[in-house]
């Protein structure tokens, strides 16, 4: 799928601004894009290991929260943390027991199974905790919406809720509630995940109780912060850049287990490791089994315990991976007529997997740039993941849906909803209208955020180890992406098994620089004939001791002359060259390269994409049909073809008069 390129304009004042902060001027002009624009901002955001963490006293019932846990620790009353199952409430849960305990308090955890009980406090968990002798519930990461389930069991047992989603209008009646976005809470980082709370509740039950500044425990929080996918800006920034350097250098024995398995040892670990590798593993036990695994692993002191536990989660997770690539499959057979009229994704089946539906959501948005929903159905409800893309805020967008479903809850980008099976083709008949009044047709576009027009051939390694100072990435800090338009590289071969990657000469004879694109080696057919736009990330690559400038490319674009969309003429003549390379039975066994090649022949050049276009146009018009090995088979026309029946056309020309195409 083809991105638009967003470029940041140059900001007249980063060169001053990189004098007087003392960095060079292409990172000047990141920080002033990012709002960072004072020597002492740029201090602060480039050395956040520098600053102190604030008092976690500033947080709203800190003080209650920080008193009725010791007093519990003090008379030995049991405790019990409360957690979720997802990365964020694991690293919670493991973090808040570990020091519970390491303060000398009687405390086990409890994670809810989320095929049985779902998400947040149940009353019936509640009850059984009760009745084994708990006298004091805490939560982490969940609790803020529990409000009936609270005041259920007020005055029987004592609840305290940390959390880090948005309230809603009426905070649950517990004895203390700790959550940064409550309107009366005067903390200044609102932002923080679940395991950032619990980690400012720890930070502040050892500042009352041994008068000592806690910063221990660091690499679980960053793993759960960076798994949360809050903004890595702020004090989450320093969380992470001192987690990831733990992670590096001495992990617990849980994460290094983990660092193991996933064959990451010896290696720098950083915030893509984290999320890409490292958090799958531990959320497949709560995807697929129990999230206990993971916190058994996180809490473990025993290097063979912990290695036997990572082995089971990587097992898990490559389950996860089988499972979600089988639904992916199936979500997209029944997507086989998806055209750009398309507004919006929702697909459902009687049997998916429920731990694995939010993911294959992630993916259909990733193929069809579309807000997308997968839902399964559980007895009789159907219940769904929801991720959105630019512009639709999921969460209003759901609310507009409201009478069509059971609930729901969610964020701009992610939500969960439940629908009786009677009313799900009201339900998407509703979502897809209010997706098709909220969105323009360029929302459907992605876009590619550009910081800057640079050739890869003006790095160099100072300059690349410079930029490496804005990490860690993240929600709120993305890694920044760099373009050269109009390049022709002097070589691409498709490299590594059956040729899946890409690897490309950059620059000229005479200086070269290495790029890399992963899983797209069936472009180094088309890099040989045609110029292209590169979007692309530096790095320093290093092999055998020597050090170079390498370019991770990000995306690849036909440069602007070969950006020609196919006109009525052109599609005839297409057409008719298409019906010449046909066998009898009207097959064309060609893959687009080839194909693209014979008909630049005939017809004189014409790019990958301006056939691509054409093959879509004649697909959605009914002149062409998928085979299964790739090619295609002509149709013979029943009727007078018209060309703006064709979304792909109709829609380009659309743009084209409101002058949106670019």
């Amino acid at each position: 799928m083809l991105k638009e390129w967003i470029i940041e304009e140059p900001a007249a004042e980063a060169d001053a601004f990189a004098r007087t902060a003392g960095v060079a001027p292409l990172v000047a002009q990141i920080l002033w894009h990012r709002g960072i624009r004072t020597p002492d901002a740029a201090d602060a955001f480039l050395h956040p290991e520098e600053a102190p963490f604030h008092d976690p006293f500033l947080m709203a019932d800190m003080e209650i929260a920080a008193a009725r846990i010791l007093d519990a620790i003090e008379r030995h009353v049991p405790i019990v943390v409360y957690g979720d199952y997802d990365v964020d409430g694991m690293t919670s849960t493991t973090l808040l027991t570990k020091n519970i305990r390491a303060l000398g308090g009687d405390v086990s955890y409890y994670i809810p199974n989320r095929f049985t009980e779902g998400y947040g406090i149940n009353l019936p968990a509640l009850r059984q905790i009760h009745e084994e002798g708990c006298a004091l519930l805490v939560t982490v990461d969940c609790g803020i919406a529990s409000v009936e389930a609270v005041a259920e069991m007020r005055g029987v047992l004592d609840i305290i809720v940390t959390d880090h989603h948005l309230p809603g209008a009426e905070l649950p009646p517990a004895l203390a509630v700790l959550n940064p976005h409550r309107v009366d809470c005067p903390y200044p980082e609102k932002e923080l995940a679940g395991v950032g709370v619990a980690f400012k509740l720890c930070q502040a039950l050892w500042q009352r109780r041994a008068q000592r500044l806690y910063e221990d425990d660091l690499d679980i929080a960053a793993l759960g912060t960076v798994a949360d996918l809050v903004p890595i800006t702020g004090e989450n920034r320093k969380i992470v850049r001192q987690g990831l350097r733990v992670m590096s250098e001495n992990p617990c024995v849980g994460i290094r287990a983990l660092i193991s398995v996933a064959g990451l040892e010896d290696k720098k670990i950083n915030a893509g490791h984290v999320g890409f590798q490292l958090a799958p593993r531990l959320n497949a036990a709560g995807r697929l089994e129990t999230a206990r695994h993971g916190v058994a692993l996180l809490s473990s002191e025993d290097a063979v315990d912990a290695a036997r536990i990572a082995g089971e989660l990587n097992g898990l997770n490559t389950e996860r991976r089988g499972l979600e690539q089988e639904i992916l499959t199936e979500a997209q057979r029944s997507l086989a007529d998806f055209t750009p009229d398309v507004p919006a994704i929702v697909v459902a089946s009687e049997d998916w997997n429920a731990g694995v539906i939010g993911i294959v959501a992630s993916r259909l948005v990733e193929t069809y740039y579309r807000p997308s929903i997968v839902l399964t159905r559980q007895e009789n409800v159907y219940k769904g993941s929801c991720r959105s893309i630019a512009g639709l805020h999921m969460y209003d967008a759901l609310s507009a849906c409201r009478e069509t479903l059971i609930q729901f809850g969610g964020h701009a980008m992610a939500a969960g909803l439940s629908v009786l099976p009677e009313r799900l083709e009201d339900f998407r008949a509703a979502f897809s209208a209010y997706v098709r009044e909220h969105l323009h047709p360029s929302d459907f576009i992605p876009k590619t955020r550009i910081e800057a027009l640079v050739p890869p051939t003006d790095w160099t390694i100072p300059l690349v180890e410079e930029l490496a100072l804005l990490e860690p990435y993240g929600m709120g800090n993305p890694r920044p992406v760099f373009g050269c338009r109009d390049m022709r590289p002097t070589s691409a071969d498709a490299i590594g098994a059956e040729g899946k990657h890409l690897r490309l000469a950059l620059g000229t004879p005479e200086h070269r620089v290495a790029g890399l694109y992963w899983n797209h080696g069936e472009l180094a057919a088309v890099l040989a004939e045609e110029s292209v736009d590169i979007a692309y990330v530096p790095s320093i690559n290093e092999w055998q001791g020597t050090y170079s400038v390498q370019c991770m490319v990000d995306s690849i674009l036909p440069a602007a002359c070969e950006r020609v969309f196919p006109d009525r003429e052109l599609l005839r003549r297409i057409y008719r060259t298409l019906g010449a390379l046909r066998t009898p039975a009207g097959d064309i066994s060609y893959a687009l390269p080839m194909l693209t090649r014979w008909i630049s022949a005939a017809e004189g050049h014409i790019s990958h994409y301006t056939l691509g276009r054409a093959l879509d146009i004649f697909h959605e018009l009914g002149l062409l049909e998928p085979l299964p090995d790739g090619g295609c088979r002509m149709i013979p026309a029943e009727k007078k073809i018209e060309l703006t029946d064709a979304p792909t056309y109709r829609r380009y020309w659309e743009r084209e008069v409101s002058g949106d195409v670019k």
